[in-house]
């Protein structure tokens, strides 16, 4: 399930309705977050909950081609997300496991 997704090349975003109850302050953080993230290395960032395994994702990918995207950017900076913003991911994680049962 993609809960948010931010992309360089159509430069919008997307908060899927499941995340509406969420306090205003935290969706604001997780726009900010995603398009921050594909202004600096391009691409495309989604915010994804697995619900087999109950697990929060950050996947990026890029277009065939795309010659700008930085992909060895993009791993690091995902790293430095998940460090940084590791007690609202977790609160997040743990929304999507209270709500999605």
């Amino acid at each position: 399930m993609v809960l948010c997704a931010a992309s360089s090349y159509e430069k919008k975003y997307f908060l899927d309705p499941f995340c509406d109850r969420l306090p205003q302050s935290v969706k604001d953080e997780l726009k900010i977050m995603c398009t921050l993230f594909v202004e600096e290395v391009g691409g495309v960032l989604t915010i994804e909950y697995d619900e087999t395994d109950e697990s929060l994702y950050l996947r990026t990918h890029s277009d065939e081609g795309d010659l700008l995207y930085d992909e060895v950017g993009s791993g690091l900076l995902i790293k430095k997300i998940q460090n940084s913003k590791q007690e609202l991911l977790e609160s997040l994680e743990l929304y999507c496991k209270t709500f999605l049962k």
